[in-house]
């Protein structure tokens, strides 16, 4: 093992699956669809990002990957030290005794960081490491510290034994499953909660849930409880895949995935004295199913500001041989936002990439006629909007635009379109303007290949108080549109045009003229130079 910075780098510069990434991010790049400025694997396919976190002045990435012509998942590993240029580092974390390295989190402690994991099929691993770059690893244990096959615990739901209900109350159900763990330590001692899923909802079908256990030493480890309470936020049939539970603010979060509807979080506040997670709101990621060419799981960890950093990957719509799915850019979600809102804002260096600039001033733009802009064009772009959207019913910003409108990209906003917000409401004295609006990415004609998978347009709520103007940043990158609205939500979305003339802007107001007031377009430079 190497034990400094400097040995590690020499021993780098000698790794042989370094130099297989390399060659094969050289053959791959030339696939139009393999982004420049978003990570995706130096080879092979990318699944779950895991275990993100911030260890000795640099960002750690691991994801599930499986090494060319061998069937186990592994933890691929890069490292950055602006979340936005990331360097491909050998793989982290090895099946060991167990089929398949699935999901799980890390918690950094001052000498050392400890990762936790799915060793499918048979439960929990632990595995921790303390070089500066986290290269070497090793298990506490040779057998999985929770086992999937181990003890069977029973559950009830925490309601019946606090508010001393007995009559009609759920039966006591067994747990003998467990997957994608996060850990967190609290006064000393190492907490686990575990994905899963109950069996007791609406008509008997699934709800998601979590498993709380707790360990001193990291191998002996004692189950307590389901650690939800008062969610109602969740849909019958999730789960609760890949959690990551971190403080917020004043408060916690709890991100997650779920397989039936997608990645997922709640808001509330952490019980430390019954070691309960009472959950005061919920929200998504993704407004539609995770596939084709939604957002998948998160990866998230605290950036030490009070915020949280996350960063999902990306499922695929169309084959591409030697790859399939990416990582979108990292987000930074901190609390308050604006009207208690959970502020959503591109996390890292992003700027850095910024090449030619295109600016363009006030632009009216009449009702029902499509503006195409001259010499906005690219297919790996950043935009910033300024739109004031005045009296319009909708506007649209229309990307990855062939000339003829053969294939295009609808951005769409729906000014007052939502649900109403009652609290900002007051009963029914602001009934309509206290709407949120919402913003829509409709991926219908993308892309005229008969291989690619469009998915039904989606949109996601933003309440845009009167009188804020509407505030976009667009990032597209070959094959992923990125859409940040008004720091306070955004959607993400995979996309293959098959025209190459497919890279115009345009913009639309329907019904009512409204006014672009700024537009900014950067060209982006890639981010990989090499190991």
């Amino acid at each position: 093992m190497s034990t400094t910075f400097e040995k590690q780098e020499k021993r780098l510069r000698q790794d042989p699956t370094l130099r297989m990434f390399a060659e094969s991010r050289r053959a791959l790049a030339t696939d139009r669809y393999r982004p420049i400025y978003h990570f995706v694997s130096p080879i092979n396919n990318l699944n779950d990002p895991n275990g993100l976190c911030y260890w000795q002045g640099r960002w750690h990435l691991f994801y599930q990957t499986r090494p060319p012509n061998e069937p186990v998942y592994q933890w691929g590993h890069a490292v950055s030290t602006d979340l936005i240029h990331w360097r491909d580092l050998p793989y982290a974390i090895k099946a060991s005794g167990e089929k398949q390295c699935w999901s799980g989190s890390t918690l950094v402690e001052d000498d050392r960081v400890i990762a936790m994991y799915y060793g499918h099929p048979n439960g929990e691993r632990i595995a921790v490491s303390n070089d500066p770059l986290l290269l070497d690893w090793t298990n506490v244990s040779a057998h999985p510290v929770i086992p999937v096959t181990g003890p069977v615990w029973t559950h009830t739901t925490g309601r019946e034994k606090q508010q001393g209900v007995s009559g009609g109350s759920p039966p006591a159900r067994a747990i003998n499953f467990v997957y994608d763990p996060c850990i967190w330590k609290k006064d000393g001692i190492y907490y686990a909660l575990s994905g899963g899923a109950l069996l007791h909802g609406p008509g008997g079908q699934r709800m998601r849930a979590g498993f709380l256990f707790r360990s001193r030493d990291l191998l002996s480890w004692e189950y307590l409880h389901q650690f939800l309470e008062d969610d109602i936020f969740g849909l019958p049939g999730d789960d609760l895949g890949c959690p990551y539970f971190w403080p917020i603010g004043d408060r916690h979060i709890l991100l997650h995935y779920s397989h039936m509807s997608g990645g997922k979080y709640m808001i509330g506040d952490y019980d430390t004295d019954r070691d309960r997670f009472i959950v005061s709101y919920g929200g998504r990621f993704n407004f539609g199913p995770s596939g084709p060419a939604g957002v998948h799981a998160p990866s998230a960890t605290p950036d030490g500001k009070g915020g949280v950093i996350v960063i999902f990957n990306m499922n695929p719509a169309k084959p591409t041989p030697g790859w399939d799915q990416l990582m979108g850019l990292p987000r930074r979600l901190s609390l308050p936002g604006k009207d208690g809102a959970m502020t959503i804002e591109p996390a890292g260096d992003i700027e850095s990439l910024r090449g030619e600039h295109h600016h363009i001033e006030a632009l009216n733009l009449p009702a029902n006629r499509e503006i195409v802009l001259e010499g906005v064009q690219g297919n790996a772009i950043e935009m910033a909007a300024e739109i004031d959207l005045a009296d319009a019913p909708m506007v649209e910003l229309n990307v990855l635009r062939s000339p003829g409108r053969e294939e295009f990209t609808r951005i769409a906003v729906y000014r007052q379109r939502g649900y109403v917000d009652w609290n900002l409401s007051g009963g029914f004295k602001r009934y309509e303007e206290s709407r949120d609006t919402l913003i829509a990415i409709d991926t219908s004609y993308s892309s005229v290949l008969p291989d690619v998978k469009c998915r039904a347009p989606e949109a996601a709520p933003v309440y845009l108080p009167p009188g804020e103007l509407l505030k976009l940043r667009v990032f597209i990158d070959r094959s992923i549109l990125e859409v940040f609205v008004n720091g306070r939500q955004c959607l993400a979305v995979r996309l293959y045009p098959g025209r190459e003339d497919s890279v115009g802007v345009s913009l639309r107001s329907q019904g009512a003229p409204s006014t672009l007031r700024s537009l900014d377009v950067w060209q982006m430079r890639g981010i990989y130079h090499g190991p």
